[in-house]
């Protein structure tokens, strides 16, 4: 979802909204997304407690409270301090799909929730690691 900034006149993702989320349902609809289409996303019971604990403001319909923009500032300045370089913000999708896999998921499962449209884009963002692959075998 789009607004636009008073002071600037330009246009500001407002992100994630509460209107968006479902916490009995355990989901997360999103309306705008990177492939440009709307998806709704399954969340971890650790997912629905972090939401619970947020401070939710009536006034305000954003569920983290400020913009795309300023998480990923705030993402840049936590990697800087922790003396992480070259991560970027875009790469833990990569790290959740290699994660999802771990866990057992299927293709088609989870690519639903990180949204690739093809099995062969999917792969790209796929790393998965000889040591858990090993765990799966016995």
């Amino acid at each position: 979802t789009w607004r636009y900034s008073n002071k600037e006149q330009t246009k500001v993702s407002i992100g994630l909204q509460w209107t968006d989320v479902d916490l009995n349902k355990r989901t997360a609809h999103l309306p705008k997304t990177k492939n440009g289409e709307a998806r709704t996303v399954p969340l971890s019971s650790r997912a629905v407690q972090v939401l619970q604990d947020l401070p939710h403001h009536p006034n305000d319909p954003r569920v983290f409270g400020t913009t795309y923009e300023g998480i990923h500032q705030a993402f840049v300045r936590a990697c800087k301090r922790a003396g992480i370089e070259d991560l970027r913000f875009h790469d833990l999708r990569h790290e959740a799909a290699s994660r999802f896999f771990e866990k057992g998921l299927r293709e088609m499962q989870v690519a639903a929730i990180t949204g690739h449209k093809t099995l062969q884009m999917l792969k790209r963002y796929t790393h998965l690691r000889a040591e858990d692959l090993a765990k799966l075998l016995d």
